[in-house]
């Protein structure tokens, strides 16, 4: 497959995505359900993204550095660090282990 007709298509797709959101009545966006799924469905996603790009390589299950950073995220969270120590720590401690480890 040519690498343009993916590209066209990815654009007509993502075209089509954002005309249908414009084409849903208001009503329905205004329902409670609707509401509280659309609250929760980017929270979902990034947490999904976030396990698969940390815990995966390929189809195998990976504990390394990466997962030793994003616990020491959690815990800056759990101790409510602000959003630029969360990230610091995460860094750090990934950093550090790769370090050691090689």
């Amino acid at each position: 497959m040519n690498i343009w007709i993916a590209v066209a298509v990815t654009a007509v797709g993502c075209y089509a995505v954002k005309l249908i959101g414009l084409l849903v009545p208001a009503g329905v966006l205004e329902r409670p359900l609707v509401r509280r799924l659309a609250a929760l469905l980017p929270v979902a996603l990034l947490a999904a993204l976030t396990a698969q790009q940390t815990f995966a390589d390929g189809t195998t299950l990976v504990l390394d550095a990466k997962a030793a950073g994003l616990a020491a995220a959690a815990v800056a969270l759990i101790l409510r660090g602000p959003f630029l120590v969360v990230v610091a720590a995460a860094v750090v401690v990934t950093a550090g282990l790769r370090a050691v480890t090689g």
